[in-house]
């Protein structure tokens, strides 16, 4: 009998405290899944702003480095376009001085080479200052040319400058002939930009079209057979003696930058042969 009470005592405290474990395990349960329900989602939003603004900082400082990158890049990009300009013109300017060094090599006459290093602002006058004067032999007087033809004359000179006077200026003359014919005349500026007239040509000598007009040496100041335009325009009226003829200049004014200028006077020998 005490046995069997003994046995009915344990079977009855082990039912209370696994009912008692259960009640106390359901509600623990049941509180924890009811914080993790309003707790969750704010977690969740914390988590998402926090990563979020990390990502927000690694993208501004990948933004501002990258700024940095393309800052330097343009920089070296320009620093390299402004070599490559550099190189470009020193190698236009080498082909133009070989082209002038080729002509004065192949000349007789004594030349001085010279940069242009100003234009005449007025509109009225075509003239341009160069960077060699009488230090150079340079004086007033001398022949200004270029591998493709006359230029000028030297109209004023001082120690390290000297002034051109071009020949498309109005106040410009020089005494020509036609290469072909020998037609002769005098070539002037006219007031249109870049051309020239062909004054004294009288009707009854042939000029045509593309005829190529050479100094005549005559005048003093340019040697002999220098070329200075192609005949580009005649009108021959059914009155007067001469022949209205248009030339254009051979050298290209709009280009000018390096010139040879003429230290020989023509020589009378020269002129005449």
């Amino acid at each position: 009998m005490v046995a069997a009470g003994a046995i009915i005592l344990i079977v009855l405290n082990v039912v209370v405290f696994s009912f008692n474990y259960i009640r106390k395990t359901s509600f623990t349960s049941a509180a924890a899944e009811t914080a993790m329900f309003f707790v969750s989602p704010a977690q969740g939003v914390v988590t998402r702003s926090i990563d979020f603004s990390r990502d927000i900082w690694q993208q501004y400082f990948y933004l501002v480095d990258t700024a940095r990158q393309n800052r330097e890049l343009r920089q070296k990009l320009a620093m390299a376009r402004l070599k490559l300009h550099e190189y470009s013109e020193e190698r236009r300017a080498n082909e133009r001085l070989r082209k002038l060094v080729g002509f004065k090599a192949d000349s007789d006459l004594s030349m001085q080479a010279a940069r242009v290093v100003a234009r005449d602002p007025a509109p009225w006058y075509r003239s341009v200052i160069i960077d060699k004067g009488r230090g150079d032999g340079v004086k007033k007087g001398c022949s200004v040319v270029v591998p493709d033809g006359v230029v000028g004359q030297v109209t004023e000179a001082a120690s390290g400058y000297a002034k051109v006077l071009l020949i498309i200026d109005r106040n410009s003359a020089v005494d020509a002939l036609v290469q072909r014919t020998r037609a002769r005349g005098v070539v002037a500026g006219l007031s249109t930009e870049g051309e020239c007239r062909f004054d004294f040509a009288l009707r009854k000598q042939e000029v045509r079209v593309g005829d190529t007009v050479i100094t005549s040496g005559l005048d003093g100041v340019h040697p002999k057979g220098l070329r200075i335009g192609r005949v580009s325009k005649i009108i021959r009226r059914n009155s007067g003696i001469f022949q209205e003829v248009e030339i254009m200049p051979y050298a290209d004014f709009h280009k000018l930058e390096e010139v040879l200028v003429v230290l020989d006077s023509p020589k009378i020998d020269d002129v005449l042969n």
